[in-house]
């Protein structure tokens, strides 16, 4: 019985040295190799305290863009904002970068998952038959082994490479997170340029129309001139040669308007075959926008956040490719059984077990960890560059927009007046004709004249509304990165609509 317990005794593990190694590497755990992120610095790049065109520019009633992000709204048209709706449900861009930000939020719960030890279960039973000069306890050379072990393995976070490397992985999936608010931003404006130019073609169109019309009346007054000898036959080839002229045009905006509307269809991910908007009188105006301060685009657009977060994460690599200069220590332990006989194959003498520690450093390896290292310091300032370009490319978006506006605003004015004179010289220079004052030649003029200051003025409503919506887009349209700082219930949200696309199409 002595001898036994002495058995026993001498078989359970001396964990005092595995406790020591263990508190070792907690205590060393605390300590991270590479460098600290700091957000990157703009004075060297020339940023604005205020932007250019802001300084002697206000918007005559400023609103602020929605703080819901529907910045859409302030042009208050319903059919925009049902179509804006769709966009967010059906477009094909937003579902690849919402399974893009999917696939880094795993990535995450990849590198998470280093943290924890890993433990693997594994038995066999083999038969087999030694060489007949080898010396066996069997007589015929044919023996059993059967095994079960469970193994179990931990590496210390000794250096931080874990860390880093879990700080990598959750820059770059806020990094996708900006990515997929900015193709959501991105499908919006394109959504509403589109729908406000093709209002505007709809107010083209009936320009046109009645231009018809009233180029019809024309030649029909050319007609009764010339019935009665009070004019030549060539003025009646004039009206109908802008008669005709003018339903061409008509006919020529009916393409520009379907091809606009196609492209409305592929925003909201669906066929041009199953998509119509009937015409409609242009509802929405150019609304006035609040151009805030250049500070403001560092938090409210999208691109700048996505950019400023992939240099978090490139700069946590570099962390990553120094720590595999020092050593790993890893603690493993495995359990088992081992026997010659099935019916033994569980017994107390079949029993084994290992544990301890074990060090591994890397002595040469040709220069590949320096490579490493030197290649993580080059991204990180590949992505620091693109970091500050696109900064500056949102600052000129910025100025741009704001400039298109302020010009566009005070040539709209002066466009009026134009008008206004061209269709007074058009009802003065036709009561001359009919006077018989003036040849039709005059009358021509004065309508192509007019007509031309008429598509003018819708051309600069077109820009002005397009300007709107893109300084919307260069403001970031209401999104704040305070939007990155929890990621799991967006990616809840994701993971639930890609399940319902998934089942939508399986119905289908």
């Amino acid at each position: 019985m002595k001898h036994q317990e002495t058995q026993q005794r001498q078989q359970q593990p001396n964990i005092k040295p595995l406790l020591l190694a263990l508190a070792a590497s907690f205590a060393l755990a605390a300590c991270s190799v590479g460098p600290d992120y700091v957000r990157p610095q703009m004075q060297e790049a020339g940023a604005p305290a205020v932007f250019k065109e802001g300084q002697n520019w206000q918007p005559a009633q400023p609103r602020d863009l929605a703080a819901d992000g529907k910045w859409w709204e302030m042009f208050g048209d319903a059919q925009l904002n049902a179509l804006v709706d769709q966009v967010e449900i059906s477009n094909q861009n937003l579902a690849l970068a919402e399974a893009n930000f999917r696939s880094a939020m795993a990535l995450v719960q990849s590198s998470r998952a280093a943290y924890s030890p890993t433990l693997d279960a594994s038995a066999s039973a083999t038969r087999s038959r030694s060489a007949s000069g080898s010396t066996s306890s069997s007589s015929t050379g044919v023996r059993n082994a059967y095994s079960f072990a469970l193994n179990a393995s931990w590496e210390a976070d000794i250096w931080g490479r874990v860390r880093r490397d879990v700080e990598a992985s959750s820059a770059s999936a806020q990094a996708s997170a900006a990515d997929l608010a900015g193709a959501r931003l991105s499908a919006q404006a394109s959504l509403a340029q589109s729908y406000l130019q093709l209002r505007v073609l709809d107010a083209q169109q009936k320009l046109l129309d009645e231009t018809v019309e009233a180029y019809q009346r024309s030649y029909q007054l050319t007609q009764n001139q010339y019935a009665a000898g009070m004019v030549a036959k060539s003025d009646v080839i004039q009206a109908q040669s802008q008669l005709k002229s003018a339903q061409a045009s008509a006919l020529d905006n009916g393409v520009s308007r379907a091809q606009v509307e196609h492209a409305i269809a592929l925003l909201v991910g669906k066929t041009p075959s199953n998509f119509n908007l009937p015409k409609a009188p242009l509802a929405a105006g150019a609304p006035p926008i609040p151009q805030g301060v250049p500070s403001m685009l560092l938090e409210r657009r999208p691109d700048v956040a996505a950019a400023e977060r992939r240099v978090a994460s490139a700069n946590a690599r570099i962390g990553v490719a120094k720590a595999a200069y020092f050593p790993s220590l890893t603690l493993s332990a495995s359990g088992g059984y081992q026997s010659s006989s099935f019916a033994d194959w569980f017994s107390l003498p079949g029993r084994v077990w290992s544990l301890g520690p074990q060090l591994a450093q890397s002595i040469f390896d040709g220069g590949a960890r320096r490579a490493a290292t030197d290649q993580a310091i080059a991204t990180y300032d590949g992505t620091v560059a693109t970091y500050k370009q696109t900064v500056l490319t949102a600052f000129q978006e910025v100025e741009d927009n704001l400039a298109a506006l302020r010009i566009l605003e005070q040539e709209a004015a002066v466009q009026d007046e134009a008008l206004q004179a061209a269709r007074q010289a058009v009802t003065l220079v036709t009561n001359q004709y009919k006077a018989g004052t003036v040849s039709y030649v005059n009358v021509i003029t004065a309508q192509a004249t007019a007509l031309s200051a008429e598509r003018t003025s819708l051309d600069i409503l077109n820009r002005r509304m397009s300007a709107s919506v893109l300084l919307a887009k260069a403001l970031g349209g209401g999104w704040n990165e305070a939007s990155l700082a929890d990621l799991q219930p967006l990616a809840e949200q994701s993971g639930e609509k890609a399940k319902s696309l998934k089942e939508n199409a399986a119905l289908r």
